[in-house]
This record gives structure tokens, C-alpha cells and sequence, in this order.
């Protein structure tokens, strides 16, 4: 009875684990897709009205360290080169790592943002900084370009 009972948690235990890899990588790449377009469409807003972006990093945001100009820059390239990079799953750790930062830097930015009657948009930063912080600890998963690279790189 007790060898049945090994047997059959053995069984469930290699179906589990082959379970948690197939499954753990789809949910990465469904974290990187999301958030991924979520950044990348705050990106395309910024480049289809270049003076309204400036304006507003003049005006409203206030970006620590930066003249707004650059801040500018930065923002509407980070927000379009490292979801690309997140999407496919290039050097998917640190685009993570760097969007959770301008995640971060928006937050911190735009002080408005937490005086909102509605805390939904600063609801949307936390779980967008979460997701990302989870790409960061776990990685993009074997459906990613990193993972196929790791695995040319072995061969």
C-alpha cells in the first residue's frame, strides 16, 4: 500500500513540476506582454504630440536631477525601446529593472498622482511595479530570446 501511495506521489510530482515550468513561463510572457503594451502605449502618446509632452514636463512633471527636455527624451525612449525588449525576451531582466525605474520615476514625478480623489492610476503604477519586480526575481521564462540564447549557448 505505501509503495502505491510513493508511486502515485512520484507520478504527481513530475506532472507538477512540468506543470510549474510550462506554466510559470506562459504567465512571464503574459507579465511581459501586458505590461510591456501598457509602457509602450504611454510611449506612443508621447511622440504623437511632441510639444504637449514638453509642455508637460515642463509644467507638470517635476523629473529630480534632469532638465525637462532630457527628461522628456528619456521617458518616451524608455517607455518604447525596453517594452520592445521586454516583449520579445531580450535582456528581459534588466528592461524589466529599467522600466520598473521609470515606473518609479513616474510616480515620483508627478506628485498629483497621489492627491487623486480616484486611486486607480496609482493603483496602476503599483501593480504595473509589482509585475515587473516578478519579471526581475523569476525571469521571462523559456518563451523568451534570452531562454533560446541560454540554450544555443549550451549546445
Amino acid at each position: 500500500m505505501m509503495k502505491t501511495i510513493l508511486g502515485l506521489h512520484q507520478q504527481i510530482s513530475r506532472y507538477d513540476a512540468a506543470l510549474s515550468a510550462w506554466g510559470g513561463s506562459l504567465m512571464s510572457m503574459a507579465l511581459r506582454w501586458y505590461v510591456g503594451w501598457q509602457f509602450f502605449k504611454a510611449g506612443l502618446v508621447k511622440v504623437s504630440d511632441w510639444s504637449a509632452t514638453l509642455a508637460l514636463f515642463h509644467d507638470e512633471y517635476r523629473v529630480p536631477l534632469l532638465p525637462p527636455d532630457l527628461a522628456a527624451w528619456f521617458g518616451a525612449a524608455g517607455e518604447l525601446a525596453l517594452p520592445l525588449l521586454l516583449c520579445v525576451g531580450l535582456v528581459s531582466r534588466p528592461a524589466a529593472l529599467a522600466l520598473f525605474l521609470v515606473n518609479a520615476m513616474a510616480v515620483i514625478s508627478y506628485p498629483q498622482l497621489l492627491s487623486f480623489e480616484c486611486p486607480a492610476a496609482l493603483n496602476d503604477h503599483f501593480y504595473w511595479g509589482v509585475m515587473l519586480l516578478a519579471l526581475v526575481a523569476f525571469g521571462p521564462g523559456r518563451f523568451s530570446l534570452d531562454a533560446w540564447l541560454a540554450g544555443r549557448r549550451a549546445a
